[in-house]
Protein backbone atom coordinates (compact mmCIF):
# COMPACT_ATOMS: atom_id res chain seq x y z
CA UNK A 1 0.00 0.00 0.00
CA UNK A 2 3.14 2.27 0.62
CA UNK A 3 4.57 1.28 -2.68
CA UNK A 4 1.76 0.40 -5.06
CA UNK A 5 -1.47 2.31 -3.59
CA UNK A 6 -3.26 1.55 -7.01
CA UNK A 7 -2.36 -1.82 -7.61
CA UNK A 8 -4.30 -4.27 -9.34
CA UNK A 9 -3.33 -7.77 -7.04
CA UNK A 10 -3.36 -11.51 -8.19
CA UNK A 11 -2.78 -14.09 -5.18
CA UNK A 12 -2.45 -17.59 -6.00
CA UNK A 13 -2.22 -20.39 -2.65
CA UNK A 14 -2.92 -24.13 -2.52
CA UNK A 15 -6.07 -24.95 -1.80
CA UNK A 16 -6.38 -26.63 1.86
CA UNK A 17 -6.38 -25.16 5.45
CA UNK A 18 -3.09 -23.33 5.66
CA UNK A 19 -3.58 -21.79 2.20
CA UNK A 20 -6.95 -20.47 2.91
CA UNK A 21 -6.11 -19.49 6.05
CA UNK A 22 -2.99 -17.41 4.59
CA UNK A 23 -5.14 -15.77 1.88
CA UNK A 24 -7.79 -14.50 4.43
CA UNK A 25 -4.54 -12.83 6.53
CA UNK A 26 -3.81 -11.39 3.85
CA UNK A 27 -7.30 -10.03 2.96
CA UNK A 28 -7.51 -9.27 6.00
CA UNK A 29 -4.00 -6.87 5.40
CA UNK A 30 -5.33 -5.06 2.89
CA UNK A 31 -8.18 -3.40 4.70
CA UNK A 32 -10.55 -1.27 2.89
CA UNK A 33 -8.25 -2.26 -0.13
CA UNK A 34 -9.29 -5.70 -0.83
CA UNK A 35 -11.04 -4.97 -3.47
CA UNK A 36 -7.97 -4.38 -5.98
CA UNK A 37 -7.96 -8.37 -5.66
CA UNK A 38 -8.37 -8.94 -9.07
CA UNK A 39 -7.61 -12.32 -9.26
CA UNK A 40 -7.64 -15.18 -6.75
CA UNK A 41 -6.63 -18.32 -7.77
CA UNK A 42 -5.38 -22.29 -6.10
CA UNK A 43 -3.97 -24.99 -6.97
CA UNK A 44 -3.60 -28.43 -5.62
CA UNK A 45 -0.17 -29.97 -4.38
CA UNK A 46 -1.13 -32.83 -6.84
CA UNK A 47 -0.67 -30.47 -9.94
CA UNK A 48 2.21 -30.87 -12.17
CA UNK A 49 2.39 -27.29 -13.01
CA UNK A 50 0.23 -23.69 -12.58
CA UNK A 51 0.54 -22.55 -15.82
CA UNK A 52 -2.92 -22.15 -16.20
CA UNK A 53 -3.76 -20.20 -13.33
CA UNK A 54 -0.84 -17.74 -14.26
CA UNK A 55 -2.33 -17.52 -17.46
CA UNK A 56 -5.43 -16.40 -15.72
CA UNK A 57 -4.11 -13.74 -13.43
CA UNK A 58 -2.32 -12.63 -15.88
CA UNK A 59 -5.20 -11.87 -18.09
CA UNK A 60 -6.84 -9.84 -15.42
CA UNK A 61 -4.65 -7.15 -15.71
CA UNK A 62 -2.39 -7.38 -12.31
CA UNK A 63 0.35 -5.32 -11.88
CA UNK A 64 1.05 -6.95 -8.32
CA UNK A 65 1.30 -10.90 -7.31
CA UNK A 66 1.72 -12.39 -3.85
CA UNK A 67 2.50 -15.88 -4.76
CA UNK A 68 1.19 -17.33 -1.63
CA UNK A 69 2.72 -21.27 -3.12
CA UNK A 70 4.76 -23.78 -1.45
CA UNK A 71 8.82 -23.53 -3.17
CA UNK A 72 7.95 -25.69 -6.08
CA UNK A 73 5.46 -23.69 -7.54
CA UNK A 74 6.59 -20.61 -6.01
CA UNK A 75 9.56 -21.20 -8.66
CA UNK A 76 7.35 -22.44 -11.33
CA UNK A 77 5.45 -19.23 -10.85
CA UNK A 78 8.35 -16.86 -11.32
CA UNK A 79 9.73 -18.78 -13.96
CA UNK A 80 6.12 -18.58 -15.96
CA UNK A 81 5.84 -15.24 -15.64
CA UNK A 82 9.06 -14.03 -17.14
CA UNK A 83 8.22 -16.51 -20.30
CA UNK A 84 4.77 -15.03 -20.90
CA UNK A 85 6.46 -11.61 -20.64
CA UNK A 86 3.96 -10.63 -17.72
CA UNK A 87 6.08 -8.76 -15.07
CA UNK A 88 3.78 -8.01 -11.95
CA UNK A 89 5.92 -7.35 -8.44
CA UNK A 90 6.24 -10.22 -7.69
CA UNK A 91 5.72 -10.87 -3.68
CA UNK A 92 6.78 -14.51 -1.64
CA UNK A 93 5.84 -15.67 1.42
CA UNK A 94 9.13 -16.60 3.90
CA UNK A 95 7.97 -20.08 3.53
CA UNK A 96 9.53 -19.68 -0.57
CA UNK A 97 12.24 -17.30 -0.10
CA UNK A 98 14.83 -19.68 -0.23
CA UNK A 99 18.24 -18.85 -3.03
CA UNK A 100 18.09 -22.93 -3.19
CA UNK A 101 14.97 -24.21 -3.29
CA UNK A 102 13.28 -21.06 -5.40
CA UNK A 103 15.27 -18.39 -7.13
CA UNK A 104 17.86 -20.80 -8.53
CA UNK A 105 15.13 -23.35 -10.02
CA UNK A 106 13.19 -20.35 -10.71
CA UNK A 107 16.04 -18.97 -13.42
CA UNK A 108 18.08 -16.27 -10.88
CA UNK A 109 17.65 -13.70 -13.98
CA UNK A 110 14.19 -14.60 -13.74
CA UNK A 111 13.97 -13.50 -9.98
CA UNK A 112 15.79 -10.21 -9.92
CA UNK A 113 13.05 -7.62 -8.13
CA UNK A 114 11.54 -10.23 -6.80
CA UNK A 115 10.21 -8.99 -2.65
CA UNK A 116 9.81 -11.39 0.13
CA UNK A 117 9.80 -10.73 4.38
CA UNK A 118 13.03 -11.72 5.79
CA UNK A 119 13.36 -12.95 9.68
CA UNK A 120 16.71 -15.00 8.99
CA UNK A 121 20.11 -13.76 7.78
CA UNK A 122 20.84 -14.60 4.27
CA UNK A 123 23.78 -16.36 4.09
CA UNK A 124 24.44 -15.52 0.61
CA UNK A 125 24.29 -11.52 2.05
CA UNK A 126 28.01 -9.87 2.08
CA UNK A 127 27.13 -7.44 4.56
CA UNK A 128 26.98 -10.52 7.03
CA UNK A 129 30.40 -11.77 5.51
CA UNK A 130 32.15 -11.53 8.54
CA UNK A 131 29.41 -11.88 11.57
CA UNK A 132 30.11 -13.72 13.82
CA UNK A 133 27.15 -15.58 13.96
CA UNK A 134 27.21 -16.59 10.60
CA UNK A 135 31.01 -17.70 10.75
CA UNK A 136 29.53 -20.24 13.45
CA UNK A 137 26.51 -21.13 11.26
CA UNK A 138 29.25 -22.21 8.42
CA UNK A 139 31.31 -24.46 10.90
CA UNK A 140 27.92 -25.82 12.12
CA UNK A 141 27.20 -26.71 8.56
CA UNK A 142 30.42 -27.94 7.52
CA UNK A 143 30.65 -30.25 11.09
CA UNK A 144 26.97 -31.34 10.58
CA UNK A 145 25.18 -31.12 7.34
CA UNK A 146 28.78 -31.06 4.86
CA UNK A 147 27.28 -32.17 1.89
CA UNK A 148 24.04 -29.73 2.38
CA UNK A 149 23.50 -26.55 0.77
CA UNK A 150 24.94 -23.31 2.71
CA UNK A 151 23.05 -20.81 0.39
CA UNK A 152 19.69 -22.36 1.69
CA UNK A 153 17.71 -20.22 3.87
CA UNK A 154 15.88 -23.98 5.11
CA UNK A 155 19.31 -24.63 6.62
CA UNK A 156 19.08 -21.53 8.40
CA UNK A 157 15.59 -21.84 9.62
CA UNK A 158 16.60 -25.55 11.38
CA UNK A 159 19.24 -24.08 13.00
CA UNK A 160 17.25 -21.60 14.16
CA UNK A 161 14.64 -23.66 15.60
CA UNK A 162 16.55 -26.19 17.16
CA UNK A 163 18.67 -23.21 19.34
CA UNK A 164 15.66 -22.41 20.28
CA UNK A 165 14.16 -25.80 21.53
CA UNK A 166 18.06 -26.28 23.16
CA UNK A 167 17.38 -22.68 24.89
CA UNK A 168 13.67 -24.15 26.06
CA UNK A 169 14.99 -26.87 27.67
CA UNK A 170 18.21 -25.16 29.65
CA UNK A 171 15.37 -23.15 31.20
CA UNK A 172 13.25 -26.47 32.13
CA UNK A 173 16.41 -27.06 34.06
CA UNK A 174 15.74 -30.60 35.79
CA UNK A 175 11.85 -30.52 35.41
CA UNK A 176 11.53 -32.03 31.70
CA UNK A 177 7.71 -32.92 32.25
CA UNK A 178 5.35 -32.14 29.09
CA UNK A 179 4.18 -29.24 31.37
CA UNK A 180 7.44 -27.28 32.34
CA UNK A 181 8.83 -28.07 28.66
CA UNK A 182 5.21 -26.05 27.88
CA UNK A 183 5.80 -23.46 30.07
CA UNK A 184 8.67 -22.62 29.09
CA UNK A 185 8.15 -22.97 25.63
CA UNK A 186 5.15 -20.42 25.79
CA UNK A 187 7.24 -17.79 28.23
CA UNK A 188 9.54 -16.14 25.90
CA UNK A 189 9.94 -12.66 25.89
CA UNK A 190 12.67 -10.92 23.88
CA UNK A 191 14.72 -13.82 23.09
CA UNK A 192 17.37 -12.88 20.15
CA UNK A 193 19.10 -15.62 18.13
CA UNK A 194 22.04 -15.04 16.15
CA UNK A 195 20.95 -15.87 12.70
CA UNK A 196 17.47 -13.51 13.14
CA UNK A 197 17.94 -10.23 11.61
CA UNK A 198 19.09 -7.53 14.14
CA UNK A 199 15.88 -6.02 15.71
CA UNK A 200 14.09 -9.34 15.24
CA UNK A 201 13.02 -11.25 18.72
CA UNK A 202 11.63 -14.74 19.80
CA UNK A 203 8.18 -13.75 21.65
CA UNK A 204 5.83 -16.55 23.07
CA UNK A 205 2.84 -16.41 25.89
CA UNK A 206 0.15 -18.66 26.85
CA UNK A 207 -2.58 -17.13 24.43
CA UNK A 208 0.24 -16.67 21.37
CA UNK A 209 2.46 -19.33 20.72
CA UNK A 210 3.85 -18.00 17.49
CA UNK A 211 7.51 -17.29 18.04
CA UNK A 212 8.72 -14.65 15.57
CA UNK A 213 5.66 -11.52 14.92
CA UNK A 214 8.25 -10.06 12.71
CA UNK A 215 9.92 -9.31 9.27
CA UNK A 216 11.81 -6.97 7.28
CA UNK A 217 11.57 -6.65 3.76
CA UNK A 218 13.52 -7.34 1.04
CA UNK A 219 14.54 -7.30 -2.91
CA UNK A 220 16.66 -9.70 -4.40
CA UNK A 221 19.18 -8.32 -6.46
CA UNK A 222 20.53 -11.09 -8.44
CA UNK A 223 23.22 -11.70 -5.89
CA UNK A 224 21.25 -12.01 -2.57
CA UNK A 225 18.19 -10.48 -1.06
CA UNK A 226 18.68 -6.73 -0.22
CA UNK A 227 17.03 -5.00 3.23
CA UNK A 228 15.08 -2.22 2.49
CA UNK A 229 12.45 -0.31 5.03
CA UNK A 230 11.99 -1.04 9.04
CA UNK A 231 11.54 -3.71 10.60
CA UNK A 232 7.70 -4.73 10.77
CA UNK A 233 5.39 -6.02 13.26
CA UNK A 234 4.71 -7.26 16.37
CA UNK A 235 7.17 -6.05 19.09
Amino acid sequence: MQTRPNAKIAVIAPNEDAGKDYVRGFKAGLGHHVDQLVSETTYLTADPTIDSQMVTMRESGADVFFAEATPKFAAQAIKKAASMGWKPLIILPSVSNSFAAVLEPAGIENAIGVVTGLYLKDPNDARWADDPALKDWLAWMKKYQPNASTGDLYNVQGYTAAQIMALVLQLCGDDLSRDNIIKQATSLDGVAMPMLLPGIRIHTDPHNVTPIRQIQMARFDGRSWVLFGDVLGEK
